[in-house]
Formats: structure tokens, C-alpha cells, sequence
């Protein structure tokens, strides 16, 4: 028996029914509820204690999905006869037409609504994503909004995700690990050199006591790394803070009077492992 093909008569309404000016003010208001969610809930998140902001910042883009599919819910039957046969088609042209003109906006939906629900990254988080390090500023249903150390604003689509791995700095909370690099020649009391790097985290404004502070070191041929692991108060003061443990450490150990590796002994080893 040959099926029954649906014309588009028999899916979508008259011309005459259709409410132009419902769905007019519908979108408006999808819209308007949409750029509220963005600018109230961070601004409410300023003026509640720093803590809240990392529950509060993420709901931006679940609160955006949801206005935008309670829309298409409410817009769909407005213009489509409503029947089940009729809302199938409807849909599977529409994610046909999608799949075949726009494959990598589609990818990005996806993987935006993906995003939302597995959260490898939120608005605030410090993350790392094809190699961009930054803060996450939005979120919206395409791609996400970075702002890097140099204060660049980095658009990136959400389908990254599918070949490419996240690195979450602080994943949703306040505070994110920090580290500082010494590098010092091979010859000198390493003990000591741990507690003075020790001393220096301590000692820091910026420091985060109720987690634990670390010096570690990692013997190379020609000098011995140092790295000081420490938490500060607030994430958002990541790199000051480094600046901060990096000044005061070389400080430090110069009047301790131990002598920093060479440029030129540093060259000699293997760069990856300078940079790790």
C-alpha cells in the first residue's frame, strides 16, 4: 500500500488563522525574558555573598533553554494544524532542513544543550578549551563567551566538546589551586628552601588558609624546580596572587642567599618539562 504523503495544506493552518500578532508579542517577550535572565541573576549574584554566585551563574543558560522551549512549544500549535502526524513532520522537516543547511550550527545546539546538562563549564569557571585559557562569561545555546588574562573576549562553539578536551581550573567553586615556579641551582638545602616557599604562601594576603598549602620540587639535570600549591581567597584573584608568591619567593630566597638556575642551564632541558 503506497503511504499517505502530507502536504504542506494539510500541516500548516490558513493564512487567515494564523495570529501574527500573538506570536509578534510572544517572541518579544521570549526575548525580553531571555535578556533579563542574563543581566539579573549576575547582578543579583554581586550583591549576594561571593559563594552564591557559583549556584546562581550557572542557571543563566538552563533559565535561557527554558524560555526558548516553552516558546517553541507555545509558537508551534499557532502555526501547525494540531495533530501528532502534523507536529512529526513539522519537526522532522524542520531537523532535516537544519542537518542538511546548517550541520555545524546544529552540532553547536546540540552541544550546547549537552553543556547545559553535563556542565563542563559554567559562567564563572576558569576553563581551557582548544588551547584558549579564560573565564567563562555566557553561555548561550551556540557557544560560550571567554575573557582571557589579556582581557580578550574568545567566542567558541559549544561542539568543540565532541574531539576536544575541557580542563576546569575551579569547576564550580570559589576557589581554584594556584602555582608559582622557582627554578634554583642543584646545590642547596632543599628543606629549607621548602619552608621559606612555605612561609612566603603563608604570609600572603591572598592566601586561602583553610586549604592545605604545598611546596613540591622536581630534580632536573641542571636545576630543581620548586612549585608552591596554594588556594586563594578568590579565584578571580588567580593571577595576582601568582604574582604575588612569584615576587615575594624570589625575594626571599635571594636574601636566603641561594642562587637561581641559569638561562642558559634551562635551555639545555627538554621544554615541556620547563613548562609543566
Amino acid at each position: 500500500m503506497t503511504p499517505e504523503i502530507t502536504s504542506p495544506e494539510q500541516i500548516f493552518r490558513d493564512f487567515e488563522q494564523i495570529p501574527f500578532l500573538y506570536i509578534f508579542l510572544l517572541i518579544i517577550t521570549a526575548l525580553v525574558l531571555s535578556g533579563l535572565a542574563r543581566r539579573f541573576i549576575p547582578a543579583l549574584a554581586r550583591l549576594l555573598p561571593p559563594r552564591f554566585s557559583y549556584y546562581l551563574l550557572p542557571m543563566i543558560p538552563i533559565f535561557r533553554l527554558l524560555i526558548t522551549g516553552i516558546t517553541l512549544l507555545l509558537l508551534v500549535p499557532t502555526i501547525v494544524k494540531p495533530s501528532m502526524q502534523n507536529f512529526i513532520a513539522f519537526f522532522g522537516a524542520i531537523g532535516l532542513a537544519l542537518g542538511f543547511a546548517f550541520k555545524d550550527f546544529a552540532s553547536s545546539l546540540i552541544a550546547g544543550i549537552i553543556a547545559v546538562y553535563e556542565q563542563p563549564y559554567r559562567v564563572g569557571d576558569r576553563v581551557t578549551v582548544n588551547g584558549v585559557y579564560g573565564e567563562v562569561q555566557s553561555i548561550n545555546l551556540r557557544s560560550l563567551k571567554l575573557v582571557t588574562p589579556d582581557d580578550d573576549a574568545v567566542t567558541i562553539p559549544h561542539n568543540c566538546i565532541w574531539n576536544n578536551s575541557v580542563g576546569n581550573a575551579n569547576d564550580g567553586c570559589r576557589e581554584q589551586q594556584c602555582s608559582a615556579l622557582f627554578y634554583l641551582h642543584p646545590e642547596h638545602d632543599a628543606e629549607l628552601v621548602r619552608q621559606i616557599l612555605r612561609d612566603v604562601a603563608l604570609t600572603s594576603p591572598y592566601t586561602q588558609f583553610s586549604r592545605p598549602v604545598r611546596v613540591v620540587l622536581r630534580e632536573f639535570p641542571l636545576a630543581t624546580q620548586y612549585r608552591i600549591r596554594a588556594y586563594p581567597v578568590d579565584g578571580h584573584d588567580e593571577f595576582i596572587y601568582i604574582s604575588d608568591l612569584t615576587a615575594r619567593g624570589k625575594a626571599a630566597l635571594l636574601e636566603a642567599g641561594f642562587k637561581f638556575a641559569s638561562v642558559r642551564s634551562l635551555r639545555m632541558q627538554d621544554p615541556d618539562d620547563i613548562e609543566s
